[in-house]
Parts: structure tokens; C-alpha cells; sequence
């Protein structure tokens, strides 16, 4: 959405530290041996307290409050009692949620306790990523050429992006234009960043997969080659200089 007037910027601040604040406390509330659904309840609860409501539950009826995806899942993963986190579980958690007509989403993907896994370098590649994709937006780049960068500090890393999932527009609803905010250089892709518009910015980064394939039950997605997938966003306000990013309540960066 773009932000014309003040009352629109509180919305979008208010439901950005909502998300944020309950990304940070379901990261610190997860533990070894709880259920993925037992962690969404914990999000739902908080999301009640600050009346808000779930996005993925109101806007697609989506089965749980939160997305909680856990190793090879990327993204969209359906809270499960029977789906138990272990000890270095890569876990991905995305909150979005709408407060009073405004829209905000972020996730972060994190090492459950001790990395005996080693999926910290994924980790920490797919922070880096977002961070230094961060700081280059402002208004008129090339939303390409964020792609490009994003592209490149991954593989700099070692790693490469998921080619099917994005970053959007974001503000009166869930998903708005810009639609296609890629991990890679669309070079079909002339849209710039404007000035005064909110976006949520994603990392996909991964040890294998390029492409995202959704499961059997509709709403999971695994990668086409196997491997594991990091994910970090922010909801961030576009400015002539440095973003605001909305939901630092998260403190992932």
C-alpha cells in the first residue's frame, strides 16, 4: 500500500510490531519435545491479546494461526500435536496478521537449541541476505536488481534461492503489487520501488532445491531437490533513504 497519511503509518506500525513481537516470543517459547501445534497456540493466544487476528486463517483459511514449517518444509507448514520439535530442528515460523483494516507479515527461520545439524551457515546466509537487501532499497531501484543481489550474496555463501516464492506488497491486505519481489534477476521484471509504499522482504535460500513444490495437503511446501530452506522477512516502509523497517519487534536483524 502506499502511505499517504498519518493514521495509515500508525496502522502499519501498530500491526508491525503485533507480528513482530509474537514472532519473538514464539521463537523464545519454542522448545525440544513441544508440538508445532502446541507453539501455534501460544502464537494464536498472543495474537487474541493484542486483538488481532491470524491473516493466513482469516484471508485463506488456512489451518493454524502461524505457519510452522520444520526442516525440509519450507514454508507453509500446518501446525501438527503430533509433530514434535527436536534438538537442532531448522524451524521456520511466519506470523502475519491483521489489526483495524492493516496488514503485517514477517517470519524467521532458526536452529532449535544446539546447531548439531549444522544449519546455522544456511541461517545466518539467509539474514545476511535480507539485511543487505535492506539497506540498498529505496525508492526508484529496480526490484530486479534487489533479485540480483539476493541471487548473488547466496551463492557467494554457497547456497542458491528458491525461483517460485517472493516477497509482496503489503498494507490493506495480505498480498498486494508489487507481487513478485524474486530471490533472482527477472529480467522481464521493470517495476522500481516507490516511495511511501510498504513491502514485506524474503529470503529463500537453500542448500539444494531451486523450485518450491506444494505437498498433498494443499498448504506444505518441500523443495524440488531435497536439501533445507531458510526464510527471513521484515515489513519494511519504503523511504528516499534507508527503509523503515516496521517490524524490528522481532529482532532478527
Amino acid at each position: 500500500m502506499s502511505i499517504t497519511k498519518e493514521s495509515e503509518l500508525v496502522g502499519m506500525q501498530e500491526i508491525s510490531k503485533v507480528v513482530g513481537t509474537t514472532l519473538s516470543k514464539m521463537m523464545a517459547f519454542a522448545k525440544p519435545g513441544m508440538s508445532t501445534k502446541e507453539l501455534d497456540n501460544f502464537g494464536g493466544e498472543l495474537l487474541k491479546k493484542y486483538g488481532a487476528q491470524s491473516a493466513p486463517y482469516v484471508t485463506y483459511g488456512f489451518p493454524g494461526w502461524t505457519c510452522i514449517s520444520v526442516n525440509n518444509e519450507i514454508a507453509h507448514g500446518i501446525p501438527s500435536a503430533t509433530k514434535i520439535l527436536k534438538e537442532g530442528d531448522l524451524v521456520n515460523i511466519d506470523v502475519s496478521a491483521e489489526l483495524n483494516g492493516f496488514f503485517g507479515d514477517n517470519g524467521s527461520s532458526f536452529v532449535l537449541g544446539k546447531d548439531i545439524h549444522q544449519h546455522q551457515p544456511l541461517v545466518d546466509a539467509s539474514k545476511d541476505t535480507l539485511l543487505k537487501a535492506i539497506r540498498q532499497i529505496r525508492g526508484g531501484v529496480k526490484i530486479a536488481d534487489i533479485g540480483h543481489l539476493m541471487e548473488t550474496n547466496a551463492k557467494k555463501a554457497g547456497f542458491k534461492v528458491i525461483k517460485n516464492l517472493a516477497g509482496h506488497g503489503i498494507g490493506r491486505s495480505l498480498h498486494e503489487k508489487p507481487e513478485n519481489i524474486l530471490n533472482y534477476r527477472d529480467r522481464f521484471n521493470r517495476q522500481r520501488f516507490k516511495k511511501n509504499t510498504v513491502v514485506a522482504i524474503e529470503t529463500f535460500i537453500s542448500t539444494r532445491s531451486d523450485y518450491a513444490l506444494e505437498m498433498a495437503d494443499g498448504w506444505t511446501l518441500v523443495g524440488n531437490k531435497g536439501g533445507f530452506v531458510t526464510q527471513h522477512e521484515h515489513t519494511i516502509l519504503i523511504t528516499d533513504g534507508a527503509p523503515i523497517i516496521l517490524t524490528s519487534s522481532n529482532g532478527i536483524l
